[in-house]
């Protein structure tokens, strides 16, 4: 199965009742994504509440909890593992990706993110309804892949031997520390011997995830090679899995650092390289 579904195909799979739908709107500048939601959603569909599913004895944001809690949360939200599940999000793609991860980190089967989001949605003819969901619950029996997530001692060790490629996925400007950390205490700048793929080289105008020739120069463009399987890093875990998930389109494993540059900046006995 693809990661990706379009439009189309989803509003075929909606009219089958052959799937369920997550929205999963998370915004780096605090934007009320449970308030768009209310607004307008893709109906039946449930809200992922990235800061809710996440550990909440890290001090870290939005980090993975674990299974147990993961599972609830799911479960709460009417899904178990085995669903066909299709994750989007209002505007550009951005955290919808984080929660596919999050779900196929914890066993889900058959997940997938629609490509262009509500807007590809809508473009389509697909309605829209407003106000909260009240999902029937479910069982989900969450079980962590842990070679999909890396941490930091992982990280410090592929950087250091050079063998495992390192992409941050954070625009230019913060990767070179050129510009201040969006969160407090966290130092400007990257890890030394990271490269630098921005998220949004990813993306189109439209918000949806380029086609596979343009994905496939971008990665060659950062260095990668054919074999690497590579560690992707960004702010906080987030964008990092657009990568992911552009890699899985083309068919390539990669493994994410969860704690990413917030935990890495944030230390003191980390290096920092900026420029």
């Amino acid at each position: 199965m693809s990661p990706l579904i379009e439009a189309r195909d989803l509003l075929a799979l909606m009219r089958e009742g052959a799937v369920r739908v997550v929205d999963a709107g998370w915004r780096l500048d605090g934007t009320d994504t449970r308030a768009l939601f209310r607004e307008a959603h893709i109906p039946g569909a449930v809200f992922f509440d990235l800061e809710a599913v996440s550990d909440p004895t890290s001090p870290l944001p939005h980090t993975l909890p674990d299974a147990a809690h993961f599972g609830r949360a799911m479960g709460a939200l009417g899904l178990s593992e085995g669903d066909r599940i299709v994750v989007y999000e209002a505007g550009p793609m951005f955290s919808a990706p984080r929660a596919w991860w999050m779900l196929k980190t914890f066993g889900a089967t058959q997940v997938q993110v629609l490509n262009g989001g509500l807007n590809a949605w809508t473009k389509v003819g697909g309605e829209t309804e407003g106000g909260d969901a009240r999902p029937l619950p479910a069982r989900f029996d969450a079980r962590l892949d842990r070679n999909a997530v890396v941490d930091i001692e992982t990280v410090r060790q592929a950087l250091n031997e050079g063998t495992t490629p390192v992409l941050d996925a954070r625009g230019a400007v913060r990767f070179r520390g050129e510009s201040a950390e969006p969160r407090p205490g966290v130092r400007p700048g990257h890890m030394p011997g990271a490269r630098n793929l921005p998220y949004a080289a990813l993306v189109d105008e439209a918000g949806r995830l380029r086609d596979r020739a343009d994905l496939e120069a971008a990665f060659e463009a950062s260095g990668l090679d054919d074999t690497a399987v590579p560690i992707t890093t960004c702010g906080s875990g987030v964008t990092a899995a657009i990568l992911v998930l552009a890699l899985t389109v083309l068919g390539r494993p990669a493994r994410l650092y969860d704690g990413s540059w917030t935990e890495w900046g944030s230390r003191t006995d980390t290096p920092i390289q900026t420029g």
